[in-house]
């Protein structure tokens, strides 16, 4: 194998976090594929995670599995991480990214006001989105707003899908608190109207995440890691931001932190771009220096192509970074700035991605394409 070029040298270096460790900073991010029928994950699913983990991949985490809530759901054919059967095809998939090397995290997944009804997205496709306050963004509404008791439904089926997680063997999990689903919908001051004590200001708004974590860690012990995934922008709106300065972010941070989070995965659209004015730290970089927590950055890592219809939502159609992006990646790695990176869709395209990169053959990098969401593995 050739030397690791100088400047990508720092992705390829281990790391422990807490108990987990990792052979290097490369994670594969979560991506919805709905290859999974009747919502158990299958022998095909097996192999496409297994073949990431032979090619080096550090930690794989998984595409967003849906906890057991009747409500969780809004896609066809996406794996559950509840019922015996799904819990069985998961045992699979973790016992083969085990053989080759590799080390695994479900994604913990309510899509709330997201759903829709009558989408076939599970056995009861009549059961309406649940959501803060009955909005999918602000003053459009869908669903129903949550009851104090459908709250703690679902904050006690994220903690049994934690401790089902750690039983068949997965070595983390992450709370999908990113993208405009459920989590973040009580966040974004945008969909959460309330006036209990899930919602009003900033703090009031994480109570909810606050909570699933707590109840998560009460489950799973103090060694195991609770990764957790958030964003400013929304797929409701990619200009939303929850945070306007560092000292927003800190009050948004804190009390995640003193909840039970382990490591922040910070998701952002463009991983160079700065958070905030006066720095070039991006968002991974700014959660890093307020909580002193490890972080993964993650947003068009070693991409070329856009994404299905990004070109509509003010996303290029073709950046030209890969290879410019990728050098300066592992130069911010270096200098700190962040822990690890997530890389999406340059993986679904090519699972030797982390290979050709760790031995400098950049000309051999496939172009991302569309197409690649229908690979079976």
């Amino acid at each position: 194998m050739s030397d690791i070029h100088q400047a990508v040298s720092a992705l390829f270096e281990p790391i422990d976090l807490g108990p987990l460790h990792l052979k290097n900073r490369i994670a594969m991010a979560p991506m919805t594929r709905t290859f999974s029928p009747g919502n158990v994950p299958n022998d095909l699913v097996t192999a496409y995670y297994a073949r990431r983990a032979e090619n080096e991949v550090g930690l794989i985490i998984t595409e967003g599995t849906c906890i057991n809530h009747k409500a969780s759901n809004g896609y066809p054919r996406v794996p559950f991480i509840y019922g015996e059967e799904a819990l069985a095809g998961w045992k699979k998939v973790v016992d083969a990214v085990h053989a080759k090397g590799g080390k695994i995290a479900p994604q913990l997944w309510h899509v709330g006001a997201i759903r829709k009804e009558n989408t076939g997205a599970d056995p009861d496709p009549s059961v309406p989105g649940y959501s803060p306050s009955g909005l999918i963004r602000p003053g459009v509404e869908n669903g129903v707003a949550m009851s104090i008791d459908d709250i703690h439904e679902v904050i006690e089926a994220f903690a049994q899908a934690a401790e089902d997680s750690k039983r068949i063997g997965f070595d983390a999990v992450e709370v999908h608190g990113a993208h405009g689903y459920l989590v973040d919908q009580f966040f974004w001051e945008g969909s959460n109207q309330r006036d209990d004590e899930y919602g009003g200001d900033m703090v009031g708004r994480t109570r909810f995440a606050c909570e699933i974590v707590a109840a998560i860690r009460e489950r799973v012990g103090a060694d195991y890691p609770i990764i957790f995934r958030f964003s400013q922008w929304k797929q409701q709106d990619y200009n939303a931001r929850l945070c306007e300065t560092p000292e927003e972010l800190d009050a948004f941070l804190k009390p995640l932190v003193n909840a039970g989070v382990d490591i922040f995965h910070c998701s952002t659209r463009r991983f160079w771009e700065p958070e905030f004015e006066g720095s070039d730290l991006n968002l991974a970089g700014w959660t890093k220096k307020l909580t002193g927590k490890p972080v993964i950055t993650v947003g068009s890592v070693g991409l070329n192509a856009s994404f299905i219809d990004e070109d509509k939502r003010d996303m290029v159609d073709s950046s030209n970074v890969a290879t410019a992006s990728i050098d300066e990646l592992g130069k911010r790695m270096a200098e700190g700035e962040f822990d690890m990176v997530a890389i999406g869709r340059a993986l679904l395209q090519d699972p030797q991605w982390v290979l050709k990169i760790k031995q400098g053959r950049y000309d051999e990098l496939d172009d991302y394409s569309k197409e690649a969401l229908k690979a079976l593995v």
